[in-house]
């Protein structure tokens, strides 16, 4: 038994592998694209998005695993927003994500993940992630863009949010609403798995300079 249960961590270890490498490449494709529409260089983007050409590069080559904060503030560069940037576009006015399709975009060292399911397009950006932070994993967010608010509510376990120099515990059940302009953090400080979904409203994306970047 122990010998089955190994050979199915490698195997899902390698899935997981292989799911983020093809992410990767779809989301450097589309970064490229929106880039070349625009007559941008990789220099242009860079210093739009605030970060190195090396970085740019490497995002669109899909030989970096890009941190939720990279791709917001490639996406808020080029002004289409995250949804945009990891979804495959749907031309129906109904964009179904069907269950295990959503763009898995953070994950933990102790088994969470950051699944984005759903979002919409710029100007006025929502969107839907569904959380699940593994014992002792903690979620750090830089600030977001200003005006960005957030909603959460915890399905399973207790998550201590930290939003500025405020933190508050939540059990199951447990909602909250927040400004996601100012860094905050989530954290499974218990000993079971946490999970909790979570609305990320950012307005204005694509509407001028902007500073700063999210990972919900």
């Amino acid at each position: 038994m122990r010998r089955n249960h190994v050979t199915l961590k490698v195997q899902y270890a390698a899935l997981m592998d292989r799911d983020t490498a093809t992410l990767a490449l779809s989301i450097g494709a589309r970064v490229k694209q929106e880039r070349q529409s625009r007559g941008w260089t990789l220099d242009q983007l860079a210093e739009v998005a605030g970060m190195s050409r090396r970085m740019v590069v490497n995002v669109e080559q899909g030989a970096a695993n890009p941190s939720v904060g990279t791709l917001l503030r490639i996406s808020d560069a080029l002004g289409i927003g995250l949804p945009s940037l990891v979804q495959r576009p749907q031309p129906k006015p109904v964009k179904v994500t069907r269950a295990g399709e959503g763009a898995a975009l953070w994950m933990g060292e102790s088994g969470g993940r950051g699944v984005l399911v759903a979002g919409t397009e710029p100007p006025d950006v929502l969107e839907l992630w569904d959380w699940r932070l593994g014992p002792g994993d903690t979620h750090v967010s830089e600030a977001h863009t200003p005006g960005t608010k957030e909603l959460m509510q915890v399905l399973e376990g207790t998550v201590t949010l930290a939003v500025g120099d405020q933190s508050v515990t939540l059990g199951a059940g447990d909602g909250v609403a927040f400004t996601g302009d100012v860094g905050h953090s989530y954290a499974n400080q218990g000993a079971q798995l946490a999970r909790f979904s979570l609305a990320v409203f950012e307005p204005g994306v694509g509407s001028g300079p902007r500073s700063g970047a999210h990972s919900g």
